[in-house]
Parts: C-alpha cells; sequence; structure tokens
C-alpha cells in the first residue's frame, strides 16, 4: 500500500538525515537561484519595455510611400519591371478617419488616436529653439501615451490657444504654466500659444523637442488642412504587435511600424537576455537532478541489506521503486518551498538595495503567484525524474546476494 511506501520512505530519509540535508540545501539554492534571476530579469525587462513605449504606440500608421515601374528595354527584348522609391512622398493622410475606424475593427487592436505632426521653432524673449509640433485629440492620446505620469507642473489640459511643453524646452526658454509661446511652422505661419503643463517625457531629447498641441490648432499651424501625418494603435497584447502591423497595412492601405521594428535593437538585447535566462535555469536545473540522483544512488548502495530483507519478506519490486521515487519526489517538493521562499525574500531585497538616487526603486521585481507554483512543480517532476535510475537499480537487486552485503 502507499502507507507503507510513505513509512518506509521517510523512515529512510530520516536514518540518512545528514545527506538528505545536503541535498534539500542544494534544491533550496537551486530553486532559489531560479526564483530569483525570473523576477529580477522580468521585472528589469518590463521596467525597459514600459519606458521605451511611454512615448510611444504599439504600431504607427504612416503615408505609404509611392512607387513608380519604369520599363527597361533588354538586349534579350524582355521587358522587366524595376521598382523605384519616389524621391517625395506625401507626408499625410487623407480619408484618416475611415482609416482609423478600419484599424481600430481588427480583434486585437484596443485604441487609437490621430497625430498632425512637423517641424518648426518655439521662440520667447529672443530665444529660438528647433522642435517637433504634435496636434493631438487629448483623450484618445493619453490612453495611449500616460502625460498624467508625465507631468511636472501646470495641468494636463489643451483647449484652443494652449500647448503642453516638455522640461527641457521650459527650461531653455525659461517658461512656466501659464506663460506665452511663439510657435512658427516651416510653413511660415506663427501663432502664440499659452503654456498650460510642463512634462517630462523621460528621455532629454523628447522634453527638448516636442511640444503638444490641439489637433486642429497643429493642422491649421502646419498646412496640412484636414488631414494627418499618423495614426497611432495601441495592443491588447504588445507582443502581437508585428503581426497586428502588418494586418492593419493590409486593411488601410498605409505604412505600419510596430514598436519591436522601430526599436529592433532593444528587442534583440531582451530576447538575448531571455536566452541567457534560460541557460542558466536549464544548467542549475540540471545540476538540482544530479544532485539528487548521485545522493539516491549513495542511498541504494548503503541500504542494500534493508532492501534485500524487505525483498525477501515478499514486498515487490514496484514497491521498493515506489520508495525511492517517493524520496525523489520529497526531496523536490520540500526544496521547491523552501527555494521559492528564499528566492522571494532575496528578490526583495535585491528590489529595497537596489535604489535611485530619489530612493525610488531601480525597477520593479514582479514575483507572481505562477512563479512559485511552477518551480514547484518542476523541481518535484525533477526530484522524480531523478530518482527514477537508482529506483530502478533498488527494484533490480537480488535479495539473497543485497542481505549478503
Amino acid at each position: 500500500t502507499m502507507k507503507f511506501v510513505w513509512t518506509v520512505a521517510w523512515r529512510l530519509m530520516r536514518e540518512g538525515r545528514f545527506q538528505s540535508l545536503l541535498i534539500l540545501a542544494g534544491v533550496t539554492i537551486g530553486v532559489a537561484v531560479v526564483v530569483y534571476i525570473t523576477a529580477v530579469v522580468n521585472g528589469l525587462q518590463a521596467n525597459i519595455i514600459e519606458k521605451t513605449l511611454s512615448t510611444q504606440a504599439h504600431i504607427v500608421l504612416k503615408p505609404r510611400e509611392d512607387r513608380n515601374r519604369r520599363l527597361i528595354d533588354l538586349p534579350a527584348r524582355e521587358l522587366m519591371t524595376e521598382i523605384e522609391t519616389r524621391t517625395q512622398r506625401e507626408n499625410t493622410i487623407d480619408d484618416w478617419e475611415r482609416r482609423r475606424q478600419v484599424a481600430t475593427g481588427i480583434a486585437g487592436i484596443r485604441t487609437s488616436a490621430a497625430i498632425a505632426s512637423g517641424p518648426g521653432f518655439a521662440t520667447k524673449g529672443g530665444v529660438r529653439k528647433s522642435v517637433s509640433l504634435i496636434g493631438v485629440e487629448l483623450e484618445d492620446y493619453q490612453r495611449i501615451v500616460p502625460l498624467e505620469a508625465k507631468l511636472q507642473a501646470g495641468k494636463v489640459q489643451l483647449p484652443q490657444g494652449t500647448v503642453l511643453i516638455g522640461n527641457e524646452l521650459a527650461r531653455e526658454l525659461g517658461i512656466r504654466p501659464g506663460g506665452r509661446i511663439r510657435l512658427v511652422a516651416a510653413t511660415g505661419v506663427a501663432e502664440s500659444y499659452t503654456v498650460s503643463g510642463i512634462l517630462d517625457f523621460g528621455i532629454k531629447d523628447l522634453s527638448r523637442r516636442w511640444v503638444l498641441m490641439p489637433l486642429r490648432a497643429a493642422q491649421s499651424l502646419l498646412g496640412y488642412r484636414l488631414d494627418v501625418t499618423e495614426i497611432y494603435l495601441q495592443t491588447d497584447d504588445l507582443f502581437e504587435a508585428d503581426r497586428l502591423a502588418a494586418l492593419a497595412a493590409a486593411r488601410t492601405g498605409l505604412d505600419a511600424d510596430s514598436w519591436q521594428a522601430s526599436n529592433s535593437q532593444l528587442v534583440t538585447a531582451l530576447r538575448s537576455q531571455t536566452a541567457s535566462t534560460w541557460m542558466i535555469k536549464i544548467f542549475v536545473t540540471l545540476a538540482v537532478a544530479l544532485g539528487i540522483a548521485s545522493v539516491q544512488v549513495v542511498s541504494v548502495v548503503q541500504k542494500r541489506p534493508e532492501i534485500g530483507i524487505l525483498r525477501a519478506m515478499g514486498t515487490p519490486a514496484s514497491r521498493i521503486r515506489a520508495i525511492f521515487l517517493v524520496q525523489g519526489g520529497l526531496y523536490g517538493l520540500v526544496g521547491s518551498l523552501l527555494g521559492t521562499s528564499l528566492g522571494a525574500v532575496l528578490s526583495l531585497g535585491f528590489s529595497q538595495l537596489a535604489r535611485n538616487s530619489d530612493g525610488s526603486a531601480l525597477f520593479p521585481v514582479v514575483i507572481t503567484p505562477w512563479l512559485f507554483v511552477f518551480t514547484a512543480l518542476i523541481a518535484t517532476v525533477v526530484g522524480v525524474l531523478s530518482a527514477y535510475l537508482p529506483a530502478r537499480r533498488a527494484a533490480a537487486l537480488d535479495p539473497v546476494e543485497a542481505i549478503r552485503g
């Protein structure tokens, strides 16, 4: 019966308590390393992605580059079509309301925002700075770029005649909320606006160049009439952006750039980091498995007389095998429970020690219940599998030879 198997397994573990403690320590440390690395790397990657996407959309729809087809008369009297990119391209999207509606109708795309952007200059008291004029519908734009979290002074609002600027530009122009700023578009059109709020976009270049203004005001200032230059799309799953971008491009007739395509080096770095983390996990798991297997092999050698007596008393080989499999499972289960706890403590300790200059956490450590459950399950399975060969060896012992030692 299982009661017999559990009783014998526990008694053998208790008799070899020093070996049991050693293997439990090994499993605990191994599991703690896996939990710690997973929590820290997941937190680091989530933080990097969040900072990267805090000022951009998952997908950006842009005007499609027109292509000319030129026929070349070849010597063999064959015609070849050569596709060449035009030197000039339309920089606005017409009929954008319909295209935007088509894009947001795709399953997996959550929300959208229309953008009208172009180059210009900001002037104040004789100081002239090159800026990017970005027209937005504030409510739609904030669903993609959370401006409230970036506010340093003033209010996040864009009634007609107002703008939001970055903190670096505000510093260079010496301007505060409520102050006036003059914006000049590349067309030569100029208007004065009131600064309603100052934002920190998290990237100095953006905080120095970006000027957010009402969409209609930007269209008028930049000479776009009722057109826009981009349509921002936000997906339900950010890692589906590549697939959805291709789908949106096909349905809208526009070019589509996903955040992965725009940040290819970052994506490559994240993939390399993930691959390295998995290699560490695999090698740690193998080390734990070899540790359990080695202890079980030694236990089988040491307990040969006891195994022989049990076999001589009529204990079937299947029960002998089950005894050692139960031991392996217990090593994995108990070690995983201790290891996940230790790993969580180490992760939280790291988050307390790794701080920015202002005292805030360097990045959040991601610890989820699923991480504990998954790690415990893997450790238990590894414990059972590691004990399989020693268990087979124990079950195959001849009773007479085993008793003789």
